[in-house]
C-alpha cells in the first residue's frame, strides 16, 4: 500500500505538468514533442538503453529466435496479445468505442477457449479484428495533448502523457494486477516480465527496426519520429480505416512497410503497359525464316575452298600423294 501511495504522489507533479503542457498546444497532438524540448536527456537515456540493448536484450533475443522455432515464437507473441486485450477493452469502454470494445471481448474469449489460452488467433478468422488500446490513446481522445518526447529507461520511446498511461497501466491493468496481486513466487512474476521484453524485441527484429535504425543517420532522431507517427495512426485507428494496423505490443512500424511508391515492384502484375519486346529469337522459338537482307546477286557464287585432308569420321580413303 504505502508503495502504491508513494507512485501516486510522483505521478501527481507530472500530471499536472501535463495538464499544463496541454493548455500551451493543440489538445491530443504532439506538437510539444517535435520540438523536442528535453533532448539533451532523452539522448542520454538513449544512449543508455542501447549499450543494454547491446550488451543484455538483443543477445538474449538472439538466442531465442535461434533456439526457438517460428511457430513457437507466434504462439508466445499471441499469448501476450490475447493478455492485452481486457486492457484494450477498458480503454475502449472510456473512448466510447463500443464496437472495438466488443471485439475486444470476443477475441479474449475465442482466444481464451478455442486458441488455448491464446496461443492461437481463430479469433481473426471469424472476422474479429485487433482492436488495441491503451491510456495514452484514451488520453488523447479526451483531448490531453501528448507533452514533451520523453525517452524512458529501458522501455524506450514515448512521451509524458503516453508514460503516464504506462505508469498507471503497471496497476490497473487487468491482467498485471492479477499477476502483481497474485500469490506466486516474485520469480514467476520476473519470468514473465522478461519473457515479455524478449518477445518484444524479438518482434522488432522480426518488423526490421534494427536495420531501419543503422541505415539512419541519426538512429535517436528516426526512433522519435517513427514513434510519433506510430502513436498518431493507433490514435487515429487507422486500423479501422484501412491502413496498417498498429504493430503487436507496440513495437515500430517495420522499416519495410514504408509508404509505397507508384513505381512497380519487381514481381508486380502491372495491368496495362507491356513488357518491351526483343526483336532476337530465343532458344526454342519458333520463327518464320530470316528473309535476305539484301537482293540475291546474279553473279554465280565462289565455291568454298576443299581441303584434301579428310576429316575425323570420314569413310573415304585418303588420295595418296603424286
Amino acid at each position: 500500500m504505502r508503495s502504491r501511495r508513494t507512485a501516486a504522489k510522483l505521478l501527481a507533479p507530472i500530471a499536472g505538468a501535463l495538464l499544463l503542457s496541454a493548455c500551451a498546444t493543440t489538445p491530443g497532438q504532439y506538437e510539444l514533442a517535435q520540438r523536442d524540448p528535453l533532448e539533451k536527456f532523452n539522448r542520454g537515456v538513449w544512449s543508455v538503453n542501447r549499450g543494454a540493448d547491446k550488451v543484455v536484450i538483443k543477445p538474449a533475443a538472439q538466442v531465442y529466435r535461434a533456439v526457438t522455432p517460428r511457430p513457437v515464437r507466434q504462439g508466445v507473441s499471441n499469448l501476450f496479445s490475447n493478455l492485452s486485450e481486457p486492457w484494450s477493452f477498458v480503454n475502449n469502454l472510456l473512448q466510447g468505442k463500443g464496437e472495438r470494445a466488443g471485439r475486444n471481448l470476443a477475441r479474449f474469449l475465442i482466444n481464451s477457449t478455442v486458441g488455448i489460452a491464446g496461443l492461437w488467433d481463430p479469433a481473426s478468422k471469424l472476422g474479429a479484428r485487433p482492436a488495441p488500446e491503451d491510456l495514452g490513446q484514451t488520453l488523447a481522445v479526451w483531448g490531453v495533448n501528448g507533452g514533451p518526447y520523453l525517452v524512458l529507461p529501458l522501455l524506450g520511446p514515448s512521451t509524458l502523457r503516453d508514460g503516464i498511461g504506462s505508469g498507471v497501466a503497471a496497476y490497473a491493468d487487468p491482467v498485471k494486477y492479477a499477476i502483481n496481486n497474485a500469490d506466486i513466487s516474485v520469480w514467476y512474476k520476473r519470468g514473465y516480465l522478461a519473457a515479455y521484453i524478449i518477445d518484444t524485441r524479438s518482434q522488432l527484429i522480426e518488423s526490421g527496426g534494427d536495420a531501419f535504425l543503422e541505415s539512419s543517420l541519426d538512429p535517436y532522431a528516426a526512433a522519435r519520429s517513427a514513434y510519433l507517427q506510430l502513436r498518431t495512426a493507433e490514435i487515429a485507428d487507422q486500423d479501422d480505416l484501412g491502413g496498417p494496423a498498429p504493430a503487436a505490443n507496440g513495437v515500430p512500424a517495420p522499416a519495410g512497410s514504408a509508404p509505397t511508391t507508384a513505381a512497380p515492384l519487381p514481381g508486380d502484375d502491372q495491368p496495362g503497359a507491356p513488357l518491351p519486346q526483343s526483336s532476337a529469337p530465343l532458344p526454342g522459338d519458333e520463327t518464320a525464316p530470316a528473309q535476305p537482307a539484301t537482293p540475291q546477286s546474279n553473279q554465280p557464287t565462289a565455291p568454298l575452298p576443299q581441303s584434301a585432308a579428310p576429316l575425323p569420321g570420314d569413310d573415304t580413303p585418303a588420295k595418296p600423294k603424286a
